[in-house]
């Protein structure tokens, strides 16, 4: 596999960190905050609406390194959840009701637990599913990964910036592609996307400074391209906006973008996405157990509000229910246009 780049957090970056992101987004003049867009609409503040997804992120290690990262994860990274944080989160899961369990990472298979986590949520009867990127199921300790997830008939959701090996290659690395469609042949062979139930899902986020295109339109031309070229087969495809943080702030900042971008966004408000944003149905918990209101708010380190629990070991259903959901700048990035999730468009 091509590059493998050192992390924000190796290069002792400044924007590794999460005040150092919020303070540089904090100096850009916009024509208006979130709050007042919200507030715009009738909105303001911001509350859950249900829970429906527990998503954890299990750690940060990955065996990419790629530009676009907000979690900037990468093969230099160490951090991952440890078994007190897992068992919490599982309990918290039973005990709340909910019914889907999102486990994202880093590449989540890389963590030593991956497989019993998979297999004590759907002993639960929990719908879960699972944020691959395709390579990491290639690696010799983690092959037997696809079989396990189509044995526990696990959504995959699988990240490619194209559906062509150059830009793809320039977001990830030499090769990435090509090792891309072999992970896509191994899923496809097993049966998912192929109309079987085993729910095969594609995320693209845009290569440049740009929003992303009509998500359907979008769908419609990569099922083409993707079968006639290659013969792979997916059930839907996930267009998301880049956020502007981590990895692709560090990317705006070095091209002297990052007001230009943030302006984009925020001309693109639309109050149809800000009403169906992730994060009022959705509870993010980090890798050391910190509860936050999406993997965005994560990344930011800016957990959910100080009234409502903090950790997942204090989780309670009800104050999270009524918890104001922390905003900033970043969220321009949710409610542009079409609007972004982690299921693609909103509206």
């Amino acid at each position: 596999m091509g590059r493998v780049l050192p992390t924000l957090h190796t290069r002792g970056a400044p924007l590794a960190r999460g005040d150092a992101q919020r303070a540089r987004l904090a100096e850009v003049a916009l024509p208006r905050t979130f709050g007042s867009a919200l507030d715009s609409t009738g909105l303001f503040p911001l509350r859950p609406t249900t829970l429906d997804t527990l998503q954890i992120n299990v750690g940060k290690r990955c065996n990419q390194t790629c530009r676009h990262c907000h979690v900037d994860a990468g093969p230099d990274r160490s951090e991952s959840m440890p078994r007190a944080v897992l068992e919490a989160c599982l309990a918290f899961l039973e005990r709340a009701g909910i019914p889907t369990l999102d486990v994202t990472g880093g590449a989540p298979e890389l963590h030593p637990d991956f497989r019993e986590i998979i297999t004590r949520a759907r002993a639960l009867g929990v719908h879960v599913i699972h944020r691959c990127n395709l390579t990491a199921v290639l690696l010799p300790n983690y092959s037997d990964i696809p079989e396990l997830l189509a044995a526990c008939r696990v959504e995959v959701i699988a990240s490619l910036p194209y559906y062509r090996a150059r830009e793809t290659d320039a977001q990830r690395g030499d090769g990435v592609f090509q090792e891309s469609l072999v992970g896509l042949r191994r899923l496809n062979a097993l049966g998912y996307g192929m109309g079987t139930g085993l729910v095969l899902n594609l995320v693209t986020n845009p290569v440049g400074t740009y929003l992303p295109g009509n998500q359907t339109a979008l769908e419609r031309d990569w099922k083409r391209e993707l079968r006639r070229r290659y013969d792979i087969h997916f059930d839907h495809l996930y267009a998301i906006t880049n956020m502007p943080i981590s990895r692709f702030l560090a990317f705006l900042e070095e091209r002297g973008r990052t007001e230009e971008y943030l302006t984009r966004l925020v001309n693109a408000y639309n109050p149809a996405a800000a009403t169906r944003v992730m994060c009022r149905t959705l509870l993010s918990v980090g890798w050391d157990g910190t509860l936050y209101d999406c993997d965005f708010n994560q990344m930011l380190d800016l957990p959910v509000a100080a009234r409502a629990p903090c950790t997942i070991f204090d989780a309670g259903v009800e104050a999270l229910a009524a918890r104001e959901i922390a905003i900033g700048p970043h969220c321009f990035g949710c409610t542009a246009g079409a609007g972004s999730s982690c299921g693609g468009a909103v509206a």
